[in-house]
């Protein structure tokens, strides 16, 4: 069973219509239920992220990884649960829902500069409500999202968002980086899910000690328009969903723009490794990313 099978039993639609309306002990005990059965049925996606963080677990970690993918499905559900809930939150539940516990200093002088800010976040946590808190305090945030298939999916999604206070582009657009780099002039907050190269054209860095690509986009807007890069890492707790900001990657001096992008981009990696070894059962990966998982064989193999 797959976690887009599992969803599928909710349904996206009444997620968004039903789930919202229920009782949130009942909503809670749906979604965990949904995701002990997804752990039991050991689908492809379950398969994948478990694969994923017995790449990230350290040694005295590797020993539990059942438990943390277990937990990992948890609060996948979790973010879904929430994400269904969140258009009906009022402006004071989403605050007490969100805590930045570390680096919200350094994003209020990034904004407070004019000069925008380009945050950088692996799939961790609830990305959706850490939007709704931003947006809530810095007047909006603009993003990119996937076109997800069917059309009328992604169309949700977008409505969804835009719900929250954020403007949202679609990925693939020809003219979206050039309307980030506006947005970026105009002071605004620009946001980017960054740890999947879903262009198939990033840049290779080492992550985890393993070859793997990352996308260029969120270097090339730091160097284009000098509004800083700052990596996040987002994770649950019982009670609320809490983030830390890292400081502003440093734009390199010298070489080629293809080298200091190469550059920004690892050490963009490297500010994810360190988020999602400190809660790996927050990281929400289930796809492929490694080079060795998208070799031909490998493929062939996991079909």
């Amino acid at each position: 069973m797959t976690i887009s099978d599992a969803l599928s039993n909710v349904g996206f639609g009444a997620g968004w219509s039903v789930v919202k309306a229920m009782p949130e002990p009942a909503a809670r005990r749906l979604f965990n239920a949904l995701a002990d059965r997804t752990w039991k049925q050991q689908g492809r996606g379950v398969l994948q992220l478990r694969a994923n963080l017995a790449r990230v677990l350290d040694d005295d970690q590797l020993p539990h990884l059942d438990e943390v993918t277990h937990e990992g499905v948890r609060r996948y559900m979790r973010y879904w649960c929430e994400a269904f809930r969140l258009p009906a939150w009022s402006p004071e539940r989403v605050n007490e829902s969100f805590d930045l516990v570390r680096g919200r200093d350094l994003l209020d002088a990034a904004m407070a500069d004019g000069r925008g800010a380009v945050m950088v976040i692996p799939h961790m946590g609830n990305w959706d409500l850490a939007g709704a808190w931003a947006c809530q305090r810095y007047g909006t945030l603009v993003t990119v999202a996937e076109r997800l298939k069917p059309e009328g999916l992604y169309d949700k999604f977008v409505s969804y968002r835009e719900s929250l206070g954020m403007e949202v582009h679609p990925l693939g657009d020809p003219d979206v980086i050039r309307t980030l780099v506006r947005r970026l002039r105009d002071g605004k907050l620009v946001c980017l899910l960054a740890d999947r190269d879903l262009s198939h054209t990033g840049v290779p860095v080492d992550f985890f000690g393993e070859s793997a690509s990352l996308p260029a986009g969120p270097a090339v807007l730091s160097m284009m328009t000098g509004a800083p890069m700052m990596p996040v890492a987002l994770w649950h707790t019982p009670e609320r969903v809490e983030g830390e900001i890292y400081p502003a990657l440093t734009v390199p001096e010298g070489g080629t723009r293809e080298e200091r992008v190469a550059r920004m981009t690892q050490e963009m990696a490297d500010a994810f490794a360190a988020g999602i070894a400190a809660h790996p059962q927050d990281w929400h990966m289930m796809q492929r990313l490694w080079a060795a998982d998208l070799e031909p064989g490998r493929l062939e193999a996991a079909r």
